[in-house]
């Protein structure tokens, strides 16, 4: 793709490699795509648009129109297309009928999705489950229980695929031979944490890994509050197992509860420093 010319390169590009283009272009997010595409129809379009023309959508300064205008300089699709092809994942976006349909109503719902697996209708019926990675035996074992009684019952188990609560949750669920979608902050070929690399493997068999971020995307402080949102918006309600009272499980859950005001929280008489935010 990098040797042919621009206008060339975009007769080629069907919607489906724009969006993943756009979705690699340094701070241009969710919501000024979906700005962008109220004004050009639809996303190659956007690509091949003039620098004025991207500066009179709202919200589309300089830098940014910049940053579209010379997108070949900066964005390897010809390589991000062979990683997603030979990965064996795929993208899912917007108007794909197993795009999570809870996922777009939320404020901002990603362009493009990774995925590594499969999403289905049933996953409409979906719960996070998120805690502290830093928990207890007691919390590990509640977490696994839920998330096994949970998916038992063919509800999907969401959450974000780190070691703790998330990593017993889905555990759990694929315990009771149901359905879990691990949300992780990194790129798709990604394994964070490294020892949940065989954990990753039975959920894309039984589930679906997915991420927004494209290849090689390493994990970071912005990466995981994004995940975070992920979580909340693909489901219709959360549980919060031991989470400390600045943890991201209750960033989650306020996400959530912003959305709809949907959260549980388990508890009992116990009192734990690192479980304030959500007792067990």
């Amino acid at each position: 793709m990098r040797g042919m010319g621009k206008g060339c390169l975009l007769c080629h590009m069907d919607c489906r490699e724009a969006f993943v283009a756009l979705n690699m272009i340094r701070d241009l997010g969710p919501v000024r795509i979906r700005q962008l595409l109220e004004r050009f129809g639809d996303s190659s379009a956007i690509l091949g648009a003039k620098r004025g023309e991207l500066q009179q959508v709202h919200g589309i300064g300089p830098e940014v129109s910049d940053a579209i205008v010379n997108w070949e300089k900066t964005v390897d699709l010809a390589g991000e297309l062979k990683r997603i092809e030979q990965s064996g994942c795929h993208v899912v976006i917007q108007s794909d009928e197993n795009y999570p349909a809870l996922l777009k109503q939320i404020y901002d719902p990603p362009t493009v999705l990774y995925v590594m697996g499969k999403l289905t209708a049933a996953d409409k019926n979906a719960i996070a489950m998120v805690g502290s990675r830093m928990t207890t035996h007691y919390g590990i074992e509640v977490a696994r229980k839920i998330g096994y009684q949970l998916a038992y019952t063919g509800v999907t188990v969401v959450s974000g695929g780190a070691r703790g609560i998330d990593t017993a949750a889905h555990q759990g669920a694929l315990n009771a031979k149901g359905r879990t979608i691990a949300v992780l902050g990194t790129g798709i070929n990604l394994v964070f944490p490294a020892e949940n690399a065989e954990l990753f493997q039975r959920i894309a068999a039984q589930g679906a890994l997915v991420t927004q971020f494209p290849f090689n995307r390493q994990a970071d402080k912005q990466s995981f509050p994004i995940r975070n949102r992920l979580v909340a918006g693909m489901t219709f309600g959360t549980v919060v197992v031991e989470a400390g009272l600045s943890s991201g499980a209750l960033i989650t859950a306020g996400m959530r509860w912003i959305m709809d005001g949907r959260f549980s929280r388990c508890r009992d008489g116990l009192i734990r420093r690192r479980a304030r935010g959500a007792m067990i």
